[in-house]
């Protein structure tokens, strides 16, 4: 059964820093290209940025383009997430997905695969 396995997830302070890291299991995802999704209570799940299957196309939101960088190191089937400057409007649950090409990648009912997602919480 392939899986996500998001981890990183935690409280921090605003203006601090955090590295997620997705570990895909069951398969490698070195051809599928990979973006990050995060959702607040009460609200919709919202595109935050993604990576092409070589890493040397990225994407982001302009909420936190500037503050957050995506990487990926296919040869240990990791992608990450760093988040800088956070602010308390980044609380929510970040989710890492799997999609089998770099088309419409903010659109995230077009991802193959979903991790269980991790928290996020920034105090003010």
């Amino acid at each position: 059964q392939v899986q996500l396995v998001e981890s990183g997830g935690g409280l921090v302070q605003a203006g601090g820093s955090l590295r997620l890291s997705c570990a895909p299991s069951g398969r490698a995802f070195s051809n599928y290209a990979m973006g990050w999704f995060r959702q607040a209570p009460g609200k919709e799940r919202e595109f935050v940025t993604a990576i092409s299957w070589s890493g040397g196309t990225t994407y982001y939101s302009n909420s936190v383009k500037g503050r957050f960088t995506i990487s990926r190191d296919n040869a240990k089937n990791t992608v990450y997430l760093q988040m800088s400057s956070l602010k308390p409007e980044d609380t929510a649950v970040y989710y890492c997905a799997a999609k089998r090409d770099s088309r419409r990648v903010a659109v995230a009912s077009d991802y193959d695969y979903w991790g269980q997602g991790t928290q996020v919480t920034v105090s003010s």
